[in-house]
């Protein structure tokens, strides 16, 4: 126990600051060559995205045992508004021979060219394979495409759409994703410090602790990529970027402001910073505990893409909290008081935060507490009455981009001519010798046309189909679903419907799922948390309480913007849950690191004052903080995906509202309605302050503050 105690006091200590400081160096020293390979180990190929007993997933292996599952169909669409002439069939015709060559084309799958029923447009259908990389090599394989589509043209417009050309369209979307969304969020960081502490130097320190935070993360999970199993995507990697500076700098903001006002009242700062780390420690490592382990409950998830991302966030904020309470510190105390010039904490000066606003705010808001909850419980409501209009039943390819994109706008032109599912067959797996009934029930199936004879592929006897509808639309989903009812009806068939629009449905069901087993984990992990730290139940109920409330709120009021003015159309299936997580965990953030500061206080103080100068003590820096997070979170939004976009919006918003409003009115107007009976039932709810005291507290922070 002595040796835990001396680690976590290190970075306060003369000469062990320094070898904190050594440690570091030498860790990142070594992280850094590793770091740079993370984007190598990422899997983004099918299996490594969809929920692995999905009867989509199943069909896809057993393609896999003849065509590898990394083989996307490409559509190469030629569209003239006048018709096509007799040269742009022979063309299509010389490109479909020229298609076969294109690296990575699987021989024997080029399909066409056909030309539509109007006679204004042609297609050719392709099939690529892109190897372990998944979409990250697509990009390269149509642009070859697309010029083999563009020479000659003579006026047509060639597109490339398709699973291929989605591919392509998403892998430019995220190539920003390491590059533009990191230094987009660091600016972000900076500016917000910059303004937080007013000091051109002490923004330095975070920066540098959140950076090596970052580096050291990514090397320690591109080893456990690489030797260990754990699977990394590009959307994990690009959040892991986000949530590290994000988290990193609100811990590092919440210990700064701690050993700021320790310094006032210490004159050897290592001393101020002993304190410090004893105070803040705690709330601060038991955020980021509550943070990991709400992450660490998305590995629950059945869906692959939601179940790798948890242990890959869970490392980044672990290391983070590691790096804000042993390197920023250890750097603060050998930079000296000099590193907040202008504004040094000076020995013996008064706490500004005592007088300050957030001060002034508490004590109003005692004058009529219950006024005060009651009244933004109803406002909380109404923001959140707006759920009422979120649509998280997926997106099509169109709304998944913020744009519009070769492969949407391609798509558009296989819409206007050709049957729905052009290019994106439904494909059907059943026992030997069941083909000629599976085919004869496919037929039966409305929304379904040119099944094809029953082949054997991998033992089975497989059969395609052609949608009718868009492929990404609902309409398909429940073609799919009327298919699938349809041939599991016939006995001994075993039959498997699969094809990438029963990969969206199967994906959809598969995060509904997820978001119904994870969210009441969550909550439930994260009460049992609060209950052991803050040695209560009522407060634990009602941080909960006003979390859920908040996360509300902050939907409604997203779902409203997301249909009236950037007219997003629906919001992923996913963005609910991931919406939560990161509102939750990071809101109980806040609500331990006020909680802590109130219980401490009203041991000295009593409840209801504890809970005024609670919030006078840590109503800047919580609001600092959110202020960060958000910001950073917002840095999503340089990406022009929807689903990211969404994401950003809804966490910054909801963040923002949680630090300003939740935290800082409602959570105080109820800690000073219920007076120490928050605390039931520990001892601190058994023992109120002296009646004189009781006395003294009520008229200080009863008496409104002078203009």
């Amino acid at each position: 126990m002595s040796v835990i105690r001396a680690l976590f006091y290190a970075p306060a200590g003369r000469r062990t600051k320094w070898l904190v400081v050594l440690f570091w160096l030498i860790l990142v020293v070594l992280a850094g060559p590793l770091s740079g390979k993370l984007t190598g180990a990422e899997k983004n190929d099918s299996s490594s995205w969809l929920p692995p007993a999905a009867e989509s997933t199943q069909v896809l292996n057993l393609r896999s045992s003849v065509i590898s599952p990394n083989v996307y169909p490409a559509v190469l669409v030629y569209d003239r508004a006048s018709g096509v002439t007799p040269a742009d069939k022979a063309k299509a015709a010389a490109d479909a021979a020229k298609l076969a060559r294109v690296s990575g084309a699987v021989p024997g799958t080029v399909t066409g060219p056909i030309t539509s029923a109007d006679g204004k447009a042609i297609e050719i259908i392709v099939e690529v394979n892109l190897g372990s990389k998944g979409w990250n090599a697509a990009g390269p394989v149509v642009s070859d495409l697309r010029s083999i589509g563009q020479a000659g043209a003579d006026g047509m417009s060639v597109h490339v759409t398709g699973p291929l050309g989605t591919a392509a369209d998403s892998g430019n979307a995220f190539k920003g994703i390491d590059g533009t969304l990191l230094y987009s969020a660091l600016a972000v960081v900076i500016v917000l410090l910059l303004l937080t502490y007013r000091s051109p130097t002490a923004w330095l320190l975070p920066v540098i602790s959140a950076g090596v935070a970052l580096t050291t993360a990514q090397g320690a999970i591109y080893l456990l990529a690489a030797h260990a199993g754990l699977t990394v995507n590009a959307q994990s990697a690009g959040i892991l970027d986000v949530l590290v500076f994000g988290a990193g700098t609100d811990y590092a903001l919440l210990l700064t402001a701690r050993y700021r006002e320790e310094l006032r009242r210490h004159e050897d700062r290592h001393a101020a910073m002993a304190v410090a780390i004893r105070r803040a420690g705690p709330a601060i490592v038991a955020s980021a505990g509550t943070v990991i382990v709400s992450l660490l409950a998305l590995s629950l998830a059945s869906l692959n893409s939601t179940k790798s991302m948890g242990p890959v966030l869970a490392i980044g904020v672990a290391v983070a909290v590691v790096s804000m309470m042993t390197l920023l510190p250890a750097l603060l105390v050998a930079t000296g008081r000099w590193v907040f010039w202008p504004v040094k904490p000076v020995f013996g000066t008064p706490e500004p935060t005592s007088t300050g606003f957030w001060a002034r705010l508490g004590r109003r808001i005692a004058q009529r507490p219950r006024g005060v909850w009651v009244a933004t419980v109803i406002v909380l409501g109404a923001m959140a009455a707006g759920l009422a209009g979120l649509h998280a039943s997926g997106l099509t390819n169109a709304q998944s981009f913020r744009g519009t994109p070769d492969s949407v706008a391609g798509a558009a032109v296989l819409d206007a001519h050709f049957p729905g599912g052009a290019g994106e067959p439904v494909q059907v797996f059943g026992a030997p010798g069941s083909g000629a009934e599976i085919a004869a029930a496919l037929k039966s199936v409305s929304g379904l046309t040119a099944v094809t004879a029953p082949q054997s592929v991998a033992g089975h006897a497989y059969l395609e189909a052609t949608l009718t509808t868009a492929p990404d639309s609902q309409a398909a989903y429940a073609t799919i679903d009327r298919a699938r009812a349809a041939v599991h009806a016939i006995a001994g068939a075993h039959a498997l419907v699969g094809g990438n629009t029963a990969v969206n449905l199967d994906v959809q069901r598969a995060a509904a799922h997820d978001r119904t087993l994870i969210i009441p984990i969550t909550l439930a992990v994260v009460f049992v948390i609060l209950m052991l730290l803050l040695r209560a139940f009522v407060a634990p109920v009602i941080l909960i309480a006003t979390v859920v409330l908040s996360f509300a709120a902050a939907l409604g009021v997203s779902a409203l913007f997301f249909n009236n003015v950037f007219n997003f159309g629906a919001e992923d299936t996913s963005f609910p849950l991931f919406v939560f997580v990161f509102l939750v965990a990071l809101g109980i953030d806040y609500n331990i690191f006020l909680m802590t500061r109130v219980r401490e206080e009203a041991q000295r103080q009593g409840a209801r004052c504890g809970a005024v100068t609670g919030l006078a003590a840590t109503g800047g820096v919580i609001t600092s903080a959110g202020a960060v997070l958000a910001g950073t979170f917002a840095a999503l939004a340089t990406l022009p995906v929807t689903f990211l976009t969404e994401i950003g919006f809804a966490v910054a918003f909801g963040v923002l509202l949680d630090t300003i409003i939740v935290r800082s009115v409602l959570v105080t107007a109820l800690n000073l309605d219920l007076g120490r009976w928050v605390w039931w039932p520990s001892r601190l709810a058994r023992q109120p302050a002296p009646e004189a005291e009781n006395l003294r507290n009520a008229e200080r922070v009863s008496v409104p503050s002078k203009p």
